[in-house]
């Protein structure tokens, strides 16, 4: 199989604008990204996909592969069209604002397609569990629940699921928003009109579950900071400070 990986950056996010041009450590936060992306070694090429002239000219400033994309409303389609004429049997989507992704994460998403010979499996992608009240409450965490094979049954910036029976205890999981797709279910997912309830909630993996693709849900680890907001900007700072 040949994998590759692909870095969506829009440049104008709605809650923190440019974010992925602000300084971390002497470098940008979208080629902090791409370079530890390349670093990990397991992809036979890594692209950053924009639509932003001020982002494709700060990779290739920095000797990446960027690809010109139009507008998009998701990551997942931006990514489409960047690898729409890319031979590749599987696509990794690394977050722009996830810079301290690290290698072992990625493999156990890769692993997943190794391990599906009935190419069941549409995508993988990662959950963590949550511990602190205030993160499962939080709506910019997105929550997901899977059935006991793993396989995500909904996403939700809601608190899900809903804890009645207060003798029981509940497990909240947090969707960190790294995909490995087949090529073939990018495409189909971007030749589909935005799904009912993917328009609710502003989530886009649910535009698969709504269109029948099953996704591999592997729990992890993995502690980074997804830069969403200026405070979060200022953790990440913090954490290469240590």
């Amino acid at each position: 199989m040949k994998i590759i990986a692909v870095i969506p950056a829009r440049y104008n996010a709605s809650r923190f604008p440019g974010k992925l041009m602000q300084d971390l450590g002497g470098k940008t936060v979208i080629a902090t990204t791409y370079e530890n992306v390349v670093k990990t070694q397991l992809f036979s090429e890594v692209f950053v996909a924009t639509d932003s002239e001020i982002i494709f000219d700060e990779i290739k400033n920095i000797g990446g592969n960027v690809v010109m994309t139009s507008n998009h409303e998701t990551g997942s389609d931006r990514i489409a069209e960047a690898v729409k004429n890319i031979d590749c049997d599987i696509v990794v989507n690394v977050q722009g604002d996830e810079p301290f992704l690290k290698t072992e994460p990625l493999q156990q998403l890769i692993s997943v397609f190794y391990n599906d010979s009935s190419k069941e499996i549409s995508l993988a992608s990662l959950k963590i569990k949550l511990i602190d009240i205030e993160d499962v409450i939080n709506p910019n965490h997105v929550k997901v629940i899977t059935d006991l094979q793993n396989f995500a049954m909904y996403f939700s910036r809601a608190v899900i699921p809903f804890h009645r029976d207060q003798e029981l205890i509940a497990d909240y999981y947090k969707h960190i928003g790294v995909y490995a797709f087949r090529k073939e279910a990018l495409l189909k997912f971007a030749s589909l009109e935005m799904s009912p309830l993917e328009k609710l909630e502003k989530i886009e993996c649910i535009r698969y579950l709504e269109n029948g693709m099953k996704i591999k849900m592997i729990e992890t680890n993995f502690v980074g900071v997804g830069i969403d907001v200026p405070e979060d900007l200022e953790k990440a700072r913090a954490i290469l400070n240590q």
